[in-house]
């Protein structure tokens, strides 16, 4: 299993304005249920990452104005990114060589695809256990 098929059927790839402030993009996360998006510059070029732990430790920790704050003081510019054909093992290991939670998926022309999550890894392994769980059990107790 990989990346694309874990992302294959999301209809929306979510972004935002690195001019954007950090009160509107947490309003957008949480209207959208997401916990990191990309952030675009004016071109609509990928140039960082931004999430709910920014908000949490460069803003709420250090009582900074959000509303004031634009989502380029905060995000982060070094990516880690995979391609959708990147195995979801190795996904893991990237997650936990560079402590992150959220990995940039951008195809073979660099084009942002949206993220990949510890979470959407987490759903991937349980369906695939799930799955592997009801094989043994029809080869064990067949219906007659």
């Amino acid at each position: 299993m990989n990346v694309a098929d874990v992302i294959r059927d999301r209809l929306q790839v979510f972004a935002v304005s690195e001019e954007m402030t950090v009160n509107e993009m947490a309003r957008y996360l949480r209207e959208r249920r997401v916990r990191a998006v990309g952030v675009l510059d004016r071109s609509g070029k990928l140039i960082g990452v931004v999430s709910q732990s920014d908000i949490a430790d460069k803003v709420a920790a250090e009582n900074k104005d959000s509303g004031a704050m634009r989502v380029s003081e905060i995000m982060s510019r070094e990516l880690v990114s995979v391609t959708p054909e990147v195995a979801l093992d190795e996904c893991l290991l990237r997650m936990k060589q560079h402590g992150i939670f959220h990995l940039v998926v951008l195809d073979s022309e660099d084009v942002f695809r949206g993220m990949f999550s510890v979470t959407d890894l987490l759903q991937a392994i349980a369906s695939d256990e799930k799955a592997r769980a009801d094989m043994l059990e029809s080869l064990l107790f067949p219906q007659r």
